[in-house]
């Protein structure tokens, strides 16, 4: 949320001549609503099962850049699925800088509240170990599009196919302490964004 997954997956998607899907938007399409409407009348449960879904079957496919929520990362067979399909990359942001940029939106359901902020802030604390799972982090609070462009190109360089950027409710300042190197580790020719 707020971290450029939608404008950097589509020009990702652009560069690599592949196609971009918005796992929110495909949901919103496939259950005829919005997403804070399935929050409001179903919950988050509800809304979390229906999105396990919605990145099965967009993981089947190949040659796709998908921008998922920042909860995708909340179950652990998510996560199993995204690093088996592709090459999983966080992209994060300071809280205030996150904040300032969904400020003006309303179709966040877990922004809902009387202390946005306060809500960003404990809801990166939660998600932190599950972001810390991504094969790359970039804090994208201070660059542009086509800064953040560069940094994904360089570390995905080395693979054969990107599947999914992860939007997320960003890090804050220990982003930088959780960078690595993806090279550190093997990995499969598919890879994730």
């Amino acid at each position: 949320m707020g971290t450029g997954k939608s404008a950097v997956g589509r020009q990702l998607a652009k560069i690599k001549k592949w196609h971009f899907a918005d796992l929110d938007e495909f949901i919103e399409l496939r259950q005829k609503r919005r997403i804070v409407d399935i929050f409001a009348k179903y919950g988050e449960a509800y809304f979390r099962g229906i999105e396990k879904k919605a990145l099965k079957e967009v993981s089947a496919q190949d040659k796709f850049v998908v921008a998922c929520g920042g909860g995708v990362v909340l179950d652990k067979h998510n996560i199993k699925l995204m690093k088996k399909t592709g090459m999983l990359i966080c992209l994060s942001a300071t809280p205030a800088e996150i904040l300032k940029r969904v400020s003006a939106e309303t179709h966040r359901p877990l922004l809902n509240v009387k202390n946005p902020l306060k809500r960003i802030e404990l809801l990166l604390k939660m998600r932190a170990p599950f972001y810390m799972q991504a094969d790359c982090i970039v804090d994208t609070s201070k660059l542009t599009i086509k800064q953040v462009m560069k940094k994904i190109i360089k570390v995905t360089s080395k693979k054969k196919e990107v599947r999914v950027i992860l939007r997320n409710p960003a890090f804050g300042g220990v982003t930088k302490n959780l960078k690595r190197d993806p090279s550190a580790s093997p990995q499969d020719d598919k890879t994730r964004a």
